[in-house]
């Protein structure tokens, strides 16, 4: 059974940083591509950031780019997002869960709250 659990978030002022983790258990994460995504209160989910099987190839939203960095240590079954320079509309539960058609079964999610 896929498990996703999120890790890493919390409050942070305005230019600060965070780094995000996702453990990931039930799957050979190591030929999943994988996402994080974000939904703030009163939106709808969004893709942040996606990174290929091998680490190789990533991409990412407009409004994250130079700003956020997403990595993957499959030895570890880890997904990781460095997110740098946060504003206020950063602010959301991040979520993790493979790329283009996500599992069922979402974790919890990691609070986000970018705020002064």
């Amino acid at each position: 059974q896929v498990q996703l659990v999120e890790s890493g978030g919390g409050l942070v002022q305005p230019g600060g940083s965070l780094r995000l983790s996702c453990a990931a258990s039930g799957i050979m994460f190591w030929i999943v591509p994988m996402a994080w995504y974000r939904q703030a209160p009163g939106k709808q989910r969004e893709l942040v950031a996606a990174i290929t099987t091998g680490g190789g190839s990533t991409n990412y939203a407009d409004s994250v780019k130079g700003r956020f960095t997403i990595s993957r240590d499959n030895a570890k079954n880890t997904m990781y997002l460095q997110m740098n320079s946060l504003k206020p509309e950063d602010t959301a539960v991040y979520y993790c869960n493979r790329d283009g058609t996500p599992f069922a079964s979402w974790g919890q999610g990691t609070q986000v709250t970018v705020s002064s």
